[in-house]
């Protein structure tokens, strides 16, 4: 995604729908390729603000990171990642 994508329609396979040559100067990643190494992961040092007190102060998320929320059905898990 960048600035050839931008405020353009493109279909499955990538084809621009409203402009035949928006994003044609775009680098193109497989969809199936692997993920990157753990090691190569650099999260921001800023924090991901939840807007939950508590969440914020005992585990304070940092942004780019990866995160584990568990909960039973029915707590708030959507509601507090939107």
């Amino acid at each position: 995604v960048g600035d050839s994508t931008l405020g353009h329609v493109f279909s499955v396979t990538g084809q621009g729908l409203d402009d035949p040559m928006a994003g044609q100067g775009a680098d193109r990643w497989e969809i199936h390729r692997s993920a990157p190494s753990f090691d190569s992961l650099e999260p921001k040092a800023q924090m991901f603000e939840t807007g939950v007190k508590v969440i914020d102060l005992l585990t304070p998320y940092l942004q780019g990171g990866k995160i584990g929320l568990f909960g039973g059905a029915g707590v708030g898990k959507t509601v507090l990642i939107t």
